[in-house]
């Protein structure tokens, strides 16, 4: 049995993670971490001050991650410190913490970190990959669509589309919405929708005169991000220390 903790255990991702763990054969929850103690599912929930015991005490496997950046690195270098194998899927990192993450993981654990754990998110970066380099004379917009509550904008996975088609198409100034008179020049759009409770839209559009291609994906239940939290967290145990991509999991091409 892979033994898991779960920080965020009583928010949104965290309690289904959790719950979804107890019915995952091979995954076993151990433990959880929040800001205030209590139990989710029969276990232990305790406040993240006392992550370094609850660490110590239960020996788990993998922690997984979906909170917000500033929790999420301090529990990444606790894990670190146990020699816990990581989950992480919660975005918004500054470079700096970006740094303090890679800091406390090379050389010491294995992680997979990505701004989106959904499978069809995954295929879909892979075919924006193949795509978008014939595309390349096209005028390129992205969109993403988040619940009302989400912090970050735009979304890890939009930041994510930006880099692919950085690297496909060649660095473009990014705009970001459009007010006023404006002359399109050789950019890319990004426009950022919050309400409701959406669980995540994500589009690129190639537009050129008289035709344009859109390509997109749309998530309907977090359900399909924890599922592939759980393939990650069965699959990185044992992983030479380093940080993997979810795409590594899913034996997809880099």
């Amino acid at each position: 049995m892979t033994k898991v903790v779960v920080s965020g255990a009583f928010g949104r991702m965290g309690s289904m993670i959790c719950k979804m763990v107890t019915e995952t054969e091979g995954l076993e929850l151990v433990g959880g971490i929040d800001i205030r103690a209590g139990t989710q599912f029969n276990v232990d929930v305790v406040k993240s001050e006392e992550i370094d015991r609850l660490l110590s005490e239960q020996k788990p496997d993998v922690l997984i991650d979906f909170t917000i950046a500033s929790a999420a690195v301090t529990t990444i270098q606790a894990a670190a410190r146990h020699h816990v194998a990581l989950v992480v899927g919660t975005t918004g990192f500054s470079d700096l913490q970006q740094q303090q993450i890679r800091d406390a993981i090379e050389g010491t654990v294995p992680a997979v970190i990505s701004t989106n754990f959904s499978i069809g998110v995954n295929i879909f970066w892979q075919i924006l990959k193949n795509a978008a380099p014939m595309l390349s004379e096209y005028d390129i917009e992205v969109s993403e669509a988040h619940h009302r509550y989400k912090k970050d904008a735009p979304s890890g996975t939009a930041k994510t589309i930006l880099s692919i088609l950085d690297e496909a198409v060649g660095e473009r100034e990014k705009v970001y919405g459009r007010e006023g008179i404006t002359e399109r020049q050789n950019e890319i759009g990004v426009h950022v929708f919050r309400g409701g409770d959406i669980v995540g839209d994500h589009a690129v559009t190639f537009a050129k005169n008289f035709e344009s291609i859109t390509l997109s994906h749309r998530a309907y239940d977090r359900a399909v991000f924890v599922k592939g939290a759980l393939k990650a967290a069965a699959w990185v145990p044992g992983k030479k220390p380093g940080i993997y991509p979810f795409s590594a999991v899913l034996g997809l091409e880099p």
